[in-house]
C-alpha cells in the first residue's frame, strides 16, 4: 500500500470526527491502552467512539505488524469473525420487513431438507436415542441460538470457509438437534449460517450479493468483505498469540480461514463469522441501529425489526440474554469476535464503542486492555455536550 493511500484512509476517518473533539478525551483512550502495548501484552488496537450522529474519536495504538515495524492505523482492517452474526441477522430482517418471511416461520418452509429432523431424546456415553422435536425449528430460534443446532459440523473442518453455504446447511439438516427447540441456549454458527442460506432462497440471490447490495454498499461499508482484495490485504492487522510460557507475543495465522483470503474459488462466505472490516465501517452499522433503522436519510430496517434484533428474544427461563444476532444486556447490545474484537452500543449513554484487535489470546494482563478502553471511553464521552 502506498503512503498516499494510507494517509487518504486516515484523512477520511478524521473527517468523520466533529472538529475540536480530537482533544484530551481521545488522548485518554491512548493513555489507558498504551501501557499494554509497552508491556508486550497487546500488539495494537483501533478504538472508536461514536454517537448515533457522528464519530467522536478514533485512535490507533501499537503495531499492525510488529515484525515489519508497521504501526496500527485507524483504517487497519481486521477479521471481525462473529461480529458478522448481527450483520447477517439484520439482512434477514430486511426480508421480514418486506413481508417475504416471518421469524415465526419454520426453517423447513424455505429449506425442505430440514423436514423430519430429529432431536436427541437421550444420551448415554456413545448411545443416542432420537425422537421428534416438539416443533420444527423456527427462524427466530436460529437467530437467537435456541434451535438446538450444534455449533458446527464436520464439513467445517479444518476451516470454516471450505464449502458452499448450501452444502454446509444440508449437513446441519442431517444432524439431530441437540435439545428441544427454545428450551436452551447454545451458541451456534450453524444457526446463523442457516439464516444466510434462507436469505439466498428467499431473495433469489447469493447471500453475499444480497448483503453487499442491500446493506453494506448502501451504508458505505466499503471495507467490509469476505474476500479482501490486494490493497485491503495490506491493511489487515497481523494476528498474534501469547509467546512461550505466556510471555510476550508471537505472530500467528487465523487457523479458521483458508488462505489466500482473496481466493473466491475455494473460499466461501460464512454468514456466522467470515467478514473483514474496519472500525469506521462497523460504526456505521451501529449508527443505523441506534437510528431506529435509518442512516443518512435512508431507511434500512423498521423500528420493529431493530427492536427484535437488539432486545432479548431468548425465553425467560433460559439464562443467556440474546436478541437476533446480538448479545443484549438491558439497553446495551453488541457482539464479540473469535480474535478478540468487540463492538457495543448503549441507548442509555448513546455511545457506540468499537474495539478492534487481532489476538488469539493474550499474555499477562492483555485481556484487560479492552476494559481499560471501555472505562476511558465512557468516562470521557458519556456526558453529551
Amino acid at each position: 500500500m502506498t503512503m498516499t493511500k494510507t494517509w487518504a484512509g486516515i484523512f477520511f476517518v478524521l473527517l468523520l470526527i466533529r472538529p475540536g473533539f480530537a482533544d484530551q478525551r481521545s488522548e485518554s483512550l491512548v493513555e489507558r491502552v498504551q501501557p499494554f502495548v509497552e508491556r508486550e501484552e497487546l500488539a495494537g488496537a483501533v478504538m472508536l467512539v461514536a454517537s448515533q450522529q457522528q464519530v467522536l474519536a478514533v485512535e490507533a495504538v501499537g503495531a499492525a505488524d510488529r515484525e515489519a515495524g508497521k504501526a496500527m492505523s485507524p483504517d487497519s482492517m481486521f477479521w471481525i469473525a462473529s461480529q458478522s452474526k448481527p450483520i447477517t441477522a439484520a439482512a434477514l430482517m430486511m426480508l421480514a420487513d418486506e413481508g417475504k418471511l416471518s421469524v415465526e416461520d419454520p426453517v423447513e418452509k424455505y429449506l425442505p431438507e430440514f423436514r423430519g429432523q430429529m432431536v436427541v431424546a437421550e444420551k448415554s456415553g456413545d448411545r443416542l436415542v432420537l425422537g421428534r422435536p416438539d416443533h420444527p425449528i423456527k427462524i427466530r430460534e436460529i437467530l437467537s441460538h435456541t434451535s438446538g443446532l450444534p455449533f458446527a459440523t464436520l464439513v467445517e473442518q479444518p476451516t470454516l470457509d471450505l464449502y458452499p453455504l448450501s452444502a454446509r446447511v444440508r449437513s446441519y439438516a442431517m444432524a439431530p438437534l441437540e435439545f428441544q427447540p427454545s428450551t436452551k441456549y447454545q451458541y451456534s454458527n450453524c444457526g446463523i449460517n442457516t439464516a444466510g442460506r434462507i436469505i439466498e432462497v428467499v431473495s433469489g440471490r447469493p447471500y453475499e450479493q444480497f448483503l453487499d447490495e442491500r446493506l453494506l454498499k448502501p451504508l458505505g461499508m466499503t471495507d467490509t468483505t469476505f474476500w479482501p482484495n490486494a490493497v485491503q490485504a495490506e491493511r489487515i492487522a497481523k494476528s498474534y498469540k501469547p509467546g512461550p510460557e505466556n510471555k510476550g507475543l508471537e505472530a500467528t495465522q487465523i487457523a479458521q480461514l483458508l488462505y489466500p483470503l482473496s481466493d473466491r474459488v475455494q473460499r466461501f462466505p460464512m454468514p456466522a463469522g467470515g467478514l473483514f472490516s474496519t472500525a469506521a465501517d462497523v460504526a456505521r452499522f451501529y449508527q443505523m441501529l441506534l437510528g431506529g433503522g435509518e442512516f443518512a436519510g435512508k431507511r434500512y430496517l423498521s423500528p420493529e425489526a431493530v427492536a427484535q434484533l437488539t432486545s432479548r428474544q431468548t425465553p425467560d427461563d433460559v439464562g443467556s440474554s440474546y436478541g437476533f444476532g446480538f448479545s443484549v444486556n438491558g439497553e446495551s447490545f453488541g457482539h464479540g469476535g473469535a480474535y478478540s474484537t468487540n463492538s457495543t452500543a448503549d441507548r442509555n449513554t448513546g455511545l457506540i464503542l468499537i474495539w478492534l484487535v487481532q489476538h488469539a489470546g493474550f499474555p499477562g494482563d492483555g485481556a484487560k486492555a479492552q476494559g481499560a478502553f471501555r472505562e476511558a471511553a465512557i468516562s470521557a464521552y458519556s456526558q453529551r455536550p
